[in-house]
C-alpha cells in the first residue's frame, strides 16, 4: 500500500470530528491539496484524467481548482491506487440490471476512513436513538451496497440484532421489505415506548405506506421516533415527489414530517449528507466540500442558483476525492436543496434496487 496515503489516512482520522469544526476552515485547503497530490501520483487513472485538463499539483493552486471526475467514469475505469491483490471490497452503484455498476474499491484501512466518516456525522444526527429498524437487506445479503455497509456500522455500533434488517433480496436481485416483520417491530416500538429510527430507501418506504394502507394499518409511534430516508424515486414504481412521500410516512407511522431526515450519499463517496427535517437543505460534515456547478460556464453559481452537485470528499483517501454527480441541486449557503437527476443520466440510487 501506498505510504503516503496511508499516513494521510491515519491522520484523517484522528482529525474526524462532527464537533470540531474551526479548525477545518484552514485545515481543508492544505489537505485537499495534499490528498491531491498523493492521489495524482498514486491512482494511474486519474493522473491521465488531470493530465488530460492540463493539471498537475504544481498547477493547482486552490482545492476547488482540483479536476473532478463524473461518477460514470467509475462504470469504465479502475479509479484507486488500490493494487488489485489489496482490495478487499467493493462497492456497486445501484440501477437497473441493464447497467453497468460504478465500482468504489476499498481495503482495510479504506474501510476504516469510511466508517469513521460515516459515524462521526450520523452520530451528529442521530446519536441518541436507541432502537433502530433497518428496511433493507442485511450486509451479507448485500455485499456491494454501500448503503447497507454504512447500516451495518451503525447496528454494530447501538449493539442492535441483525433481525433488525427487516428487508431481503429477491432472486431477480432487488430489494424487497418483509411486511410481516415491519409490522411486528412497529407493534413492538409502540407496545414498548420506546422511541423508534427507522431507516431506508425512499422505495422502502413506498412499499411500506401503500401496504399499510392496503391493510388498513396505522400506527402512533412513541413520542421522538424517527425516519431516515435515503431518497430516488426512479423506474421501480410510481413516483413520489418527497412532500407527498413524507406526508404518507407521517400519517401511516405517526411522525412528524419534522422527524424525516433525508440522507445524500452514494457509492463513490466516503461521506454522507443530511438535511435537518425542516429546511431540506443537506450538509456534508467539516471534512468534505459541495460546490454546485453551472453546466454552462463550469463555474460555481452563486447562492439561489441550480447547478450541477460536485463533492470533494477527504475520506475518499484511496479512490478520488472530487466527484461530479450527476444531479442538480441549488446552492444554499454552504449546504445545497437537492434537486434531482440531471437530464439524460442513467437513473441510479440504493432505492432503485427495491422492487
Amino acid at each position: 500500500m501506498n505510504p503516503e496515503l496511508l499516513d494521510f489516512a491515519t491522520r484523517l482520522r484522528d482529525m474526524i470530528s462532527p464537533e470540531e469544526r474551526i479548525p477545518w476552515v484552514s485545515d481543508f485547503e492544505k489537505l485537499a491539496l495534499e490528498l491531491f497530490a498523493l492521489q495524482y501520483g498514486a491512482n494511474p487513472a486519474y493522473r491521465k484524467i488531470c493530465e488530460a485538463r492540463e493539471a498537475t499539483p504544481q498547477t493547482i493552486g486552490h482545492w476547488t481548482q482540483i479536476p473532478a471526475v463524473p461518477t460514470a467514469a467509475f462504470k469504465e475505469l479502475e479509479l484507486t491506487s488500490l493494487t488489485p491483490e489489496e482490495r478487499t471490497a467493493v462497492f456497486h452503484s445501484s440501477g437497473t440490471t441493464e447497467q453497468k455498476p460504478s465500482r468504489h474499491f476499498h481495503n482495510d484501512e479504506s474501510l476504516r476512513v469510511y466508517e469513521v466518516s460515516l459515524w462521526n456525522w450520523f452520530k451528529a444526527h442521530f446519536g441518541d436513538a436507541r432502537e433502530m429498524m433497518f428496511l433493507t437487506p442485511s450486509a451479507e445479503a448485500a455485499p456491494h451496497s454501500s448503503l447497507v455497509h454504512m447500516f451495518e456500522i451503525v447496528r454494530q455500533k447501538f449493539g442492535l440484532p441483525k433481525t433488525n434488517f427487516t428487508g431481503n433480496v429477491a432472486s431477480n436481485g432487488s430489494w424487497m421489505v418483509d411486511f410481516e416483520a415491519t409490522v411486528q417491530k412497529l407493534k413492538q416500538a409502540c407496545d414498548s415506548g420506546r422511541p423508534l429510527t427507522l431507516l431506508g430507501t425512499a422505495f422502502s418506504f413506498v412499499h411500506l405506506v401503500d401496504y399499510l394502507a392496503e391493510n388498513q394499518l396505522r400506527f402512533q409511534l412513541p413520542v421522538s421516533s424517527r425516519v431516515m430516508e435515503t431518497g430516488g424515486y426512479k423506474n421501480r414504481s410510481r413516483m413520489l415527489p418527497k412532500a407527498e412521500l413524507h406526508t404518507l410516512i407521517s400519517k401511516r407511522l405517526g411522525i412528524s414530517v419534522e422527524k424525516i431526515i433525508c440522507e445524500y450519499g452514494m457509492s463513490e463517496l466516503s461521506s454522507q449528507a443530511y438535511d435537518s427535517g425542516t429546511d431540506r437543505i443537506f450538509h456534508f460534515p467539516a471534512w468534505a466540500r459541495v460546490q454546485i456547478i453551472s453546466p454552462e460556464t463550469s463555474l460555481e453559481v452563486a447562492d439561489g442558483e441550480a447547478g450541477i452537485i460536485r463533492i470533494f470528499d477527504l475520506a475518499n483517501v484511496f479512490s478520488v476525492a472530487a466527484i461530479q454527480t450527476e444531479d442538480l441541486g441549488i446552492r444554499r449557503g454552504e449546504g445545497f436543496e437537492l434537486i434531482g437527476r440531471a437530464q439524460l443520466s442513467e437513473p441510479r440510487g440504493c432505492s432503485l434496487m427495491t422492487a
